[in-house]
């Protein structure tokens, strides 16, 4: 907290500076006034002797100190409180996770928001999956795939994809979504997607009604792919930073057959558009 007073001007917050002050930053007197809170309760804190401060004062002191939400989880974490969720699912994929994206070559690959829904894939994913892009948007979501719905239409993979642990999956899926829904508790589309399954595929709300929150991070699949025959997979699932983006990754086992199709599923499928990749 000292760090954070120290590193703000007394202007950024609306408050004269004045020429006789000694303080680097905020004062703690000014600090407290901002939040609402004690100049004894500010000494406390900074000195280790109160460390159970309540949300609503953690909340306070991250607004009058102007946190990122980065540093303000810290400081809820610090106080042993859980950080408040942001309530939106992000679509944006760093540059950063772009550009390692675009090394894996030799993989299918795609991007799922925290709710599942495919927001990139690569020329290895049409060429292995069948193109997304032909599948209406609002489709194009993996929980909801995993769980048709009578009369949705086209589906995300075009060809027959069979789960070497269908069942284990499906928790799987269902417990991530649980999961997001605590980090995420006012996301529209969320709220929706969890509406439409639970009401829509009776799989769906069996295991939803169960309560299990988890992750899912791995699968074994085949692929019935109509031009080289049927390959199997191993699916990988890496989740990215607070906003939780799901990186899935299909390989084959090296110096088999199944990388020998897929490699000629590669050559055989649909060329990659400007750039190497698709968005949504």
């Amino acid at each position: 907290m000292r760090a954070w007073r120290d590193r703000l001007t007394p202007t950024a917050v609306g408050l004269p500076s004045g020429h006789s002050r000694r303080a680097k930053g905020l004062r703690r007197e000014e600090l407290a006034e901002l939040a609402g809170i004690s100049v004894d309760y500010i000494v406390r804190l900074e000195q280790g002797r109160f460390t159970t401060p309540s949300a609503q004062v953690v909340a306070a002191l991250a607004r009058a100190l102007q946190l990122g939400n980065t540093e303000r989880d810290h400081m809820y974490r610090l106080a042993g409180l859980v950080p408040p969720a942001d309530g939106e699912i992000s679509d944006h994929i760093p540059p950063g996770i772009h550009r390692v994206l675009n090394r894996l070559g030799d993989a299918a690959v795609a991007v799922f928001a925290a709710d599942w829904q495919l927001i990139w894939w690569n020329r290895g994913w049409s060429a292995l999956l069948g193109d997304p892009s032909s599948t209406p948007r609002e489709h194009r979501n993996f929980a909801r795939d995993s769980f048709p719905i009578d009369g949705d239409g086209p589906r995300l993979s075009h060809w027959p994809v069979t789960s070497s642990a269908r069942d284990t999956v499906d928790a799987a899926i269902v417990s991530d979504l649980r999961r997001a829904t605590g980090r995420f508790p006012n996301n529209g589309r969320l709220t929706t997607l969890i509406r439409v399954l639970t009401a829509g595929n009776q799989r769906f709300a069996e295991l939803w009604a169960g309560g299990a929150v988890g992750t899912h991070r791995e699968d074994h699949k085949i692929v019935e792919h109509p031009t080289v025959g049927p390959i199997e997979v191993d699916c990988d699932v890496l989740t990215d930073g607070d906003a939780e983006l799901k990186i899935v990754i299909l390989t084959a086992a090296p110096d088999t057959e199944d990388e020998t199709k897929l490699r000629l599923a590669f050559l055989s499928g649909v060329p990659a558009p400007s750039g190497g990749s698709h968005g949504v």
